[in-house]
């Protein structure tokens, strides 16, 4: 009967050479896709925007965390038509996710909105911030 020994060293090199190969396999999972540079050929559509169907989702991705009912932060709430309409009329919305001085830049401590997200939000503000 013969034995095998098997050398431990071997072993280790087979290791690191599948971990190489697997390496940029595992890196491309990691790419965050951000929809503006996935298709940078559709047009960003600012006309007919709407409260339900365009903010509103925008805000529940980017806002509701912090900005939800009396208590959220600087007494915004942007998880209802009545709470956002205020900081849409007052200016503070666009100002913030402008980033333009004197106000906070929103979304706080993340990169600022996409352009498109932020020229829907312009829309719907310049249109009267309508419950729509």
């Amino acid at each position: 009967m013969k034995s095998f020994i098997i050398d431990s060293t071997l072993i280790l090199k087979a290791a690191r050479l599948l971990t190489l190969m697997a390496l940029p396999f595992t890196l491309q999972s990691c790419y965050y896709d951000v929809e503006e540079e996935l298709y940078q050929n559709v047009p960003c559509v600012t006309d007919n925007v709407t409260f339900s169907q365009t903010i509103q989702p925008i805000f529940q991705r980017n806002c509701v965390v912090c900005h939800t009912g009396a208590a959220g932060n600087g007494g915004i709430d942007l998880s209802t038509h009545a709470g956002a309409s205020v900081v849409a009329k007052n200016g503070r919305l666009v100002s913030a996710v402008t980033h333009a001085g004197g106000f906070t830049p929103m979304p706080q401590g993340a990169s600022q909105l996409p352009a498109c997200t932020i020229n829907q939000i312009k829309a719907w503000v310049e249109a009267g911030a309508p419950n729509n």
